[in-house]
């Protein structure tokens, strides 16, 4: 009768502890998903701005080049853009990749070579960044802010400006360029 009694003490004790574990196990992985979404938002802005910070660095990343990417709250970025040379793809996506947690979907598009092309750009970037000109501020520095993007002989205005009148001169200029077939003005106006 003792030797039955402990057994059904002992499976009793079991069966508790095994509840014990079960809820504790429930508890601690609930909280965790709680602080994973209570600090979803802080992580979003931390990747943002290390991503923004890598391809910003990027060696051979040009005013003849865009990157711009999208942070998922899975820690998914999606690179996409358009550049000069496939090496500068695979820079930014091995840059990115060496951010911890993250997983990279690169959508980076390299552009056809094309002596055409690269005349233009020259003439383009000449035309935009004259050095009397209103736009030059926009030159210096070690990023160039508005970025010229040409392909196939059509040529795509991209980047951040202080104002409409500079977005519109821009375009302008970018318009009289012979020999670019179509320009599509994408500069953003820099809100206060």
């Amino acid at each position: 009768m003792i030797i039955m009694r402990n057994k059904i003490l002992t499976k009793l004790m079991t069966v508790t502890l095994c509840a014990v574990y079960v809820a504790l196990v429930m508890t601690h992985s609930a909280m965790a998903q709680q602080r994973r979404q209570s600090g979803g938002a802080r992580q979003t802005a931390w990747l943002t701005k290390e991503v923004r910070h890598e391809l910003a660095t990027l060696p051979n990343y040009s005013v003849f080049d865009w990157l711009e990417f999208e942070v998922r709250p899975d820690s998914t970025v999606i690179l996409r853009g358009a550049v000069t040379r496939p090496t500068i793809k695979s820079s930014a996506e091995a840059s990115v990749k060496d951010i911890e947690g993250v997983r990279v979907v690169n959508q980076i598009k390299v552009l056809p070579l094309s002596p055409n092309d690269d005349r233009l750009r020259v003439a383009l970037y000449r035309a935009i960044y004259n050095f009397d000109g209103p736009l030059f501020r926009y030159g210096t520095g070690s990023q160039q802010a508005i970025h010229i993007i040409v392909e196939n002989g059509r040529a795509t205005l991209k980047g951040i400006v202080d104002n409409e009148a500079d977005r519109n001169m821009a375009y302008v200029r970018a318009s009289g360029v012979p020999g670019v077939f179509a320009v599509t003005n994408d500069l953003q106006v820099e809100k206060n």
